[in-house]
């Protein structure tokens, strides 16, 4: 019996996902470990920092929940985009098969980011409230829409990279290093709200650290986030950057398989 084009994919996307998720947490020994202790030095690290200056609260809320929140918040964007740009080039032998297209893979690998990561941000937040941190949201409901709507932006870019970076070899290189800059530039590790005015209406403009700010906002309603911030703005940016990297897929479709 023959099967619809729905099924099919099903079954593409389900094989791509078991594969991706054994590769993810065994292609190095411990990797699962490895998956919670990166963020985990990033908050340690940025507490320690913040101890040595006496900075016991940012934006009106406890240092040490600011830090995990926003570093979960932009892991969620961070680790969606870079991971998703390599899918391509990792699966290029499965495109033998003409079930396969490059834009399953990349779609494949953002859906398994976007899990392990909300698995990591609950193992982490429960840790968090074992040593006393009020961790519980005052909004669940804005918190999702603010870790979704990161999530969203980074298959988004995942997308629009994965492209680029089979068509264009040097691409990787400049992708992941503006990637520092914009863990710098998007209020992980300072507060947005306190940089002046001429600044902060440059920094506004980075739809990541509108999503940061709604995420601790929703963690604490007494947050003194941006003025600026716009939940619309992020999901404006994230489907108008979806359809765009969908579009590249689409029309690139043929190269990307004989690249």
């Amino acid at each position: 019996m023959s099967r619809s084009a729905f099924l099919i994919t099903c079954s593409v996307w389900k094989a791509l996902f078991l594969r991706e998720a054994v590769s993810r947490l065994r292609a190095e020994r411990a990797a699962w470990f490895w998956l919670l202790l990166e963020p985990v030095i990033y908050i340690v690290s940025l507490m320690v920092v913040f101890t040595l200056f006496r900075m016991r609260t940012v934006g009106g809320i406890d240092t040490a929940v600011w830090l995990m929140v926003g570093m979960l918040a932009f892991f969620m964007f961070n680790r969606t985009a870079l991971r998703s740009m390599s899918a391509i080039s990792a699966n290029q032998a499965l495109f033998a098969y003409r079930q396969v297209k490059p834009v399953d893979t990349v779609l494949v690998r953002i859906c398994l980011e976007g899990f392990l990561m909300v698995l990591i941000t609950i193992i982490l937040l429960s840790g968090g409230s074992l040593f006393g941190l009020d961790v519980s949201p005052a909004d669940p409901l804005a918190v999702l829409l603010a870790f979704f709507g990161l999530w969203l932006l980074g298959a988004a870019f995942g997308l629009i990279a994965s492209v680029a970076v089979v068509l264009i070899r040097e691409a990787g290189k400049v992708i992941e290093f503006s990637a520092k800059p914009v863990y710098l530039l998007s209020g992980a590790i300072f507060p947005i709200a306190a940089v002046p005015s001429p600044y902060r209406d440059w920094l506004v403009f980075n739809p990541v650290a509108h999503g940061l700010e709604a995420a601790r906002l929703g963690f604490a309603p007494y947050y003194h986030a941006i003025p600026e911030l716009s939940i619309t703005y992020l999901y404006g940016c994230s489907l108008a950057a979806l359809f765009f990297g969908l579009s590249l897929h689409q029309h690139f479709r043929i190269r990307l398989i004989t690249q």
